[in-house]
């Protein structure tokens, strides 16, 4: 099967594009470079069905593909409020793109949407009938909104042009292929305590997230575009846990003579993320199956050995 997978040299994109290699597929990976990084494709770019083209999906791209999979978007507050117009065009401008060419060539279309659209939510845990409290100005608006309304268009192309659609809301997904400089919990954390720096905590630690090891979820985004469900699914993992707790854990794993610093929360930093999986597991036959703590060493180990090479 021709595939093309769009932000594929990022940290999702990339394990993906490695899994759909190995599955005996044909990958067109397209990528801008703004976040993703061509090291992380080094093991597929001899094979001859295996092609790297640096684009921007903010510019229509013309392939003949079966299946299209929009991983095409910054996802770390860090990056996403460092350019935020980027950001906006991308997720919408972007995904209008890969839809016209979804429904040029009758290809299923995959997009990687994520937990963002339930912003700080008043329902917990979050299923896929809860429509989120989002503040639409605030300082994450720009890729929360714009992953609201990916979703509101990939619905709308559905419905108008019959483009046969997949929609999966990513919860907080971490493992090897991470940036150092990510700025997300998991990869911070690691690096810190790797480096015998600080540790930098959120508020009082207390709020919570939901973390899902990367092989847990290119295996629930394979299931999903298997099936015909054509309206979001979460895929996360619903083990709760404090970001205070996962920072001692870190610690005492790496070993680390670290310490933990707390900073004001910054606005609009959720309280509480936890999925409700149950219509994954019913219709994708899919739930998570790597633990917290044997995905962290995983992911230790793999920024042990960047951090040598740096």
């Amino acid at each position: 099967m021709k595939v093309l997978v769009t932000g594929g040299a990022g940290f999702i994109g990339s394990h993906l594009c490695h899994r759909l290699i190995n599955n005996g597929h044909s990958v067109i990976c397209v990528d801008n470079f703004i976040t993703g990084c061509k090291e992380n494709l080094t093991s597929l770019l001899e094979s001859p069905r295996f092609s790297l083209y640096e684009e921007d999906i903010c510019k229509p791209l013309d392939f003949d593909v079966e299946q299209i999979f929009n991983l095409a978007s910054p996802a770390s507050p860090v990056h996403y409020q460092k350019n935020p117009v980027a950001t906006i065009q991308t997720n919408i401008i972007g995904s209008s793109n890969l839809l016209e060419l979804a429904k040029k060539t009758k290809a299923i279309i995959f997009l990687a949407s994520t937990s963002e659209v339930y912003g700080d939510p008043a329902q917990h845990p979050q299923n896929e009938n809860y429509f989120g409290n989002v503040n639409p100005v605030g300082p994450r608006s720009c890729y929360d909104e714009s992953k609201r309304c990916a979703e509101a268009l990939f619905t709308a192309y559905k419905k108008q042009y019959k483009v046969d659609i997949r929609i999966g809301r990513i919860f907080n997904t971490y493992g090897p292929n991470m940036q150092i400089d990510d700025g997300r919990a998991i990869s911070n954390f690691i690096v810190s305590a790797l480096n015998n720096s600080i540790l930098t905590v959120n508020g009082d630690g207390m709020q919570t997230r939901s973390f899902m090891y990367i092989d847990d979820l290119i295996d629930g985004i394979i299931n999903l575009m298997k099936t015909d469900i054509q309206t979001p699914v979460n895929l996360g993992n619903p083990d709760e846990i404090t970001i205070k707790e996962l920072a001692e854990k870190i610690l005492k794993l790496t070993k680390s003579k670290s310490r933990i610093i707390y900073k004001p929360m910054p606005q609009d930093d959720p309280l509480k993320r936890k999925p409700d999986t149950k219509l994954a597991e019913q219709i994708l036959k899919w739930s998570p199956k790597i633990n917290l703590e044997e995905g962290l060493k995983k992911t230790t180990e793999y920024f042990k050995l960047t951090l040598k090479s740096c």
